[in-house]
């Protein structure tokens, strides 16, 4: 019984901090990036502070939005939840899930390091 209660509760948090598709669709603005330990100014790197990714439902389109300029693509989050990857251009990009909840979302990739966003109506 107390094994049964056990893996009750730990299945239900490992549930919680998994992201599902439908969770992902919409628009997430980039708040924080860290790159090799230090935060990068957003404003001073991409002239604009209007960073965000879009996630729509259909066929898995996804926007890469920097300002007035916007990049199309796709987007296929992995069946456990734990990786996104983002098609825009040639290479796909890998990203970890690192942290995910309704409002916010933080992915890391060996290269560009950790990118926090949260979620805009």
């Amino acid at each position: 019984m107390k094994n049964t209660l056990l893996f009750i509760i730990i299945l239900l948090s490992v549930s919680a901090n998994a992201q599902t598709e439908t969770e992902l669709i919409g628009k997430w603005k980039l708040v924080k990036w860290t790159q090799n330990g230090k935060e990068k100014n957003l404003q001073d790197h991409f002239h604009t502070d209007q960073i965000f990714q879009v996630f729509l439902e259909n066929k898995h389109q996804f926007q890469s939005i920097t300002g007035d300029d916007v990049h199309k693509g796709k987007w296929k989050l992995s069946p456990d939840g734990k990786s996104l990857t983002i098609i825009s251009g040639v290479l796909p990009i890998v990203f970890l899930i690192e942290y995910f909840d309704a409002k916010k979302r933080v992915i890391t990739q060996e290269t560009l390091g950790t990118l926090e966003y949260e979620k805009v109506p």
